[in-house]
């Protein structure tokens, strides 16, 4: 490490090379590039002597290089020659030379502040096109001349007017929440405690809450995810209402399944030799089936009844 003095601290910079007679004379130098003799542009600065500077210029607008007769897009991009040949009251005008990439003509183009727009001087032409931006979905473009008369003096009085009125009740309703936003920022400790007491508040109650309902799911082995509605009389009617619908319901579905059932039996033909067999009275579906299976229980457990092979 080269120890220095402290007045010459602020010359040292990471990663950087320092030969050692830098230091001998940190005032006359001032930078490495200027120990060096270089500049800090580099190779962009060597016609820097001319006024001149390499810069990257891209194409603003399509044109045809008068040497060649090549067409050039808009967008392509040269390593131009910039220099300053004018000032437009206290706006520079910049002139931009280039070389054509397919021949070896040169073009140059000049910064037009005046009329906002770029001119091309030599060595090449802009491409005219007839474009209209109407017909393009665009706006219409409007001449900006400042001496140029109105077309409707009234129109321009009552666009201004209006303009004005706009003005006022933007006026009136910036001061409005200019009010709001100084009533509520005058004692900002207040308000916040207040807020951060509502929100205990609310919070205690939702958790409360959640406690409730997860006993709720517990016993009842509810999903996680499913959310329960509050308690109220409206909530209560209508789960009574449901319950009982759906207990309507499912009695009409088993009273058609026993009815079903019971003609299916019925109809089966019974098994060993025909006899006639008191039957009991039946009055319901239910008691049908069961004297059915008691009948033909005791056939199957009786040897006597089988029929003889």
């Amino acid at each position: 490490m080269v120890l220095i003095a402290l007045d010459k601290i602020y010359h040292i910079r990471f990663n950087k090379y320092y030969p050692p007679d830098f230091f001998d004379n940190v005032e006359k130098h001032g930078s490495l590039n200027a120990y060096r003799g270089k500049h800090a542009l580099g190779d962009r600065a060597r016609k820097l002597d001319q006024g001149i500077l390499i810069t990257r210029f891209e194409l603003p607008f399509n044109i045809w290089c008068g040497t060649c007769n090549n067409h050039i897009g808009m967008g392509v991009r040269y390593n131009a020659e910039k220099k300053k040949i004018g000032n437009y009251y206290s706006t520079p005008i910049f002139s931009f030379r280039c070389k054509c990439h397919l021949c070896d003509g040169w073009f140059e183009i000049h910064t037009d502040p005046k009329n906002t727009r770029y001119v091309v001087v030599s060595g090449a032409r802009k491409k005219e096109e007839d474009w209209n931006p109407e017909e393009n979905g665009g706006y219409a473009v409007h001449d900006t001349d400042a001496h140029a008369a109105p077309v409707d003096p009234l129109a321009s009085l009552e666009k201004s007017t209006d303009a004005q009125k706009g003005l006022v009740k933007a006026q009136d309703r910036l001061e409005a929440l200019q009010e709001v936003s100084d009533q509520y920022n005058a004692d900002p400790f207040t308000l916040s405690t207040k807020i951060r007491k509502r929100f205990r508040e609310e919070k205690k109650v939702e958790k409360a809450k959640k406690q409730a309902d997860d006993i709720i799911k517990d016993r009842y082995a509810l999903p996680e995810s499913l959310s329960l509605v509050e308690d109220n009389d409206e909530a209560v009617e209508t789960a009574k209402s449901d319950w009982a619908r759906g207990r309507r319901e499912l009695a009409l579905r088993e009273g058609s399944k026993r009815q079903k059932l019971a003609v299916e039996i019925t109809a089966i033909p019974s098994s060993g030799p025909e006899r006639p067999i008191k039957r009991p009275a039946v009055t319901t579906p239910a008691a049908s089936l069961r004297a059915r299976i008691l009948e033909n229980t005791a056939r199957q457990t009786n040897p006597f009844g089988r029929p003889r092979p």
